[in-house]
Formats: C-alpha cells, structure tokens, sequence
C-alpha cells in the first residue's frame, strides 16, 4: 500500500474529513486532498505530525523508495529556499546605491564622488526615475523574503522575474547616463539574479 493508501486509509478509520485532518496538521484541505491523490508527499514536519496523531512510525507510513523520494524533495525545496533568501538580499542591496558615493559631481575643476542624498548633476526627472528604480529593487527583496517565508512561490517566482527585467532596464538607463561605478556595480547584481534562477531551475 502506497502512503496516499495509508493516509487515506488512516483518516477514514479514525472517521475523520479532509478538513478535520488539515485542521490538526495545521495545513490546508488542499494539501491533504493532494496528498491522499498521491500527487505529493508532507514536509517532514507534517509527516511527524501524521506519525503522532495517528500512532504509526514514520517507517511504517513511507516504503523505502519513498523515503528517499521525500528527502529529494526536501533538498530541492531547501536549495530553493536558500536561492530565494539570497535572491532577496540581493535586491535589498539596492540600498548601496543611494547612500554610497558612487555618482559624479563636479564642481570648478574637480569632480567629486556623492550619494544619490546629494547627487544634484541630472534633472528631476531623472533623479526620480533613479530613486524609483532603486526603491521597486528594494521592495522587491523585502516581498520575496516576505512570500518565501509565506511558502507562496508562485509569488516569489513573479518577482525574481520582475527584479531581473527591472535590472535589466536599469543596466540599460546607467550605461546611457555614462555612470562608471553604478553600471558595473548593477551588473554584478543582475548576473548573480541570473545564476540563482539558472541554479533554481536545475534544482527542480
């Protein structure tokens, strides 16, 4: 009997719903639905939590295949984890560029190096597409935090795509305006966005 069996098999023995065993899992009727349909397995965590509420070991719940099915995907979705942590931090590095000395002013005969705070050498308009581009870069990294931790990786997947086209853009914007320590310093950037999504699609 494979583990949707079991579990199946479990829940109607202790005469429980769906929603009665999502309910003491703490996760969704969704997530039973798909366990018990043998389209995924639990986390380790729910599946000590199924081990304890029903009062079978973990062994007798999983074949030895798997077991090792289920800590493949734990890695897979551990190494996503950690590629989205970093894909945020990333992205919050965005603040470098507004309080580090890296855009030219001059003044006479000398040229100086001053924050985005100071940097008064471009029309307003173009200061504000600065900031905008540097702030959505920002907020990007706090959202993809935010729904990572939240377990919504669809959202997490719009974002990195929508911070890497964004970087792309500002990449682009720096080269034209002739900025020598923001454009290579973007650059970096976005190529590490680039290998974390390439390492993130060989992971699955």
């Amino acid at each position: 009997m494979e583990f949707n069996e079991k579990l199946q098999h479990l829940r109607k023995q202790h005469n429980m719903t769906q929603e009665q065993l999502a309910e003491k899992l703490y996760v969704t009727r969704a997530a039973v639905s798909k366990w018990e349909s043998g389209k995924g397995y639990p986390n380790i965590e729910s599946l000590k939590a199924i081990s304890s509420l029903f009062a079978i070991s973990i062994d007798e719940l999983l074949s030895g295949n798997e077991l090792l099915e289920l800590a493949e995907t734990e890695n897979r979705s551990n190494l996503k984890r950690i590629y989205n942590i970093i894909g945020g931090v990333v992205d919050l590095l965005a603040i470098v560029f507004i309080f580090l000395p890296l855009y030219r002013k001059t003044q006479g005969d000398f040229i100086y190096s001053v924050n985005l705070l100071s940097f008064t050498e471009i029309t307003n308009f173009t200061l504000f597409i600065y900031w905008a581009i540097f702030i959505l870069l920002i907020c990007f990294g706090i959202a993809k935090l935010t729904f990572m931790r939240l377990h919504k990786d669809t959202w997490c997947n719009y974002i990195t795509k929508g911070s890497i086209g964004l970087g792309a853009l500002a990449i682009c914007l720096f080269a034209v305006a002739r900025e020598p320590y923001v454009t290579p310093l973007l650059f970096l950037l976005f190529a590490t966005k680039i290998v974390l999504l390439i390492k993130e699609i060989q992971s699955k």
